[in-house]
This record gives C-alpha cells, structure tokens and sequence, in this order.
C-alpha cells in the first residue's frame, strides 16, 4: 500500500498500524471495564490490541488506545445512542474525517454523521466488534486494490 503512496499523493505515507497492547493499554481497559458501559468484546480486543492506526486508507481509520478512550470517557461521560430509549455508549475511534465511532454498551457500533457529540446523529454500522472490524478489513482491502477506502 505504502509503496508507490509518496509518487501518486506527493507526500510520504504516514503511520499504518496495528499496534499490539502494552501493560499500559491493558490496565487501562480493565480500568475502562469498570467506568463504563463497555462491551465485553472491546475488552478483549483492548487486552490484546493497543490501536489501530491507518491514516493513508480514506481520510483514515483510528481505533484509539483504551487510555484515550478512558479518558474521554472521564470527561465527558458516555455517547447517548438511543433516542427512543435511554443507552450509552463510548467514543472509540474515528474516519478522520470528522465523523466518531461508538460502541454501545450492548456492542452494536455506531458512526456519528458529523464531528460534534454534543447532540449526535448515529448510524448504526456494525452489530458488534467482530463485524466492525471485518469492515474495516474489507475496507482496507479495497483502497489496497483500488484505492477506495469504502463506506464506513
């Protein structure tokens, strides 16, 4: 993907990583575990995983590391996802193009339609994690084929 990236956009590519967790990235999604209202399978994917960084697929794709979104999460509370009914969920990552993805405690991810949290619209994009990152995946197998990023 990175190696013809600088001759086609005229600058170098950038980070592109899947970094594996630390005792850092661990503690704190343990931590997060507790604040929280947080699908079991995000722990998990926290013990094992630190982030996920591709800033040259689309305008990017972020997972942040559990510190992050624990800290976030102290700040500025849980994501309300439901408008019919009260829910919660935290801000995981984003596209990099503005726009947030949030787990809700229930595992269902979802996509804000702009940058702002204060009162966000939601697309649901994934009923849990596992399909979450499997777009994601399909995401990046697409730009490396095309250079289409995809739709999330």
């Amino acid at each position: 993907m990175t190696d013809d990236f600088e001759r086609r956009h005229g600058f170098p590519s950038g980070a592109n990583e899947v970094r594996l967790a630390d005792h850092a990235d661990q503690a704190a999604a343990r931590t997060l575990a507790q604040a929280g209202p947080v699908p079991a399978d995000l722990v998990t994917f926290y013990d094992n995983i630190g982030e996920l960084t591709w800033e040259d697929v689309g305008n990017g794709y972020f997972i942040d590391p559990a510190g992050d979104v624990l800290l976030r999460f102290k700040q500025y509370g849980a994501v309300d996802v439901r408008a019919d009914k009260p829910a919660s969920g935290l801000v995981i990552g984003s596209n990099g193009g503005g726009p947030s993805y949030v787990a809700s405690g229930g595992g269902v991810i979802y996509r804000t339609r702009t940058a702002s949290l204060d009162e966000p619209e939601l697309d649901r994009v994934a009923d849990d994690l596992r399909q979450f990152l499997e777009l994601l995946e399909r995401s990046l197998t697409r730009f490396v084929a095309n250079g289409e990023p995809g739709c999330l």
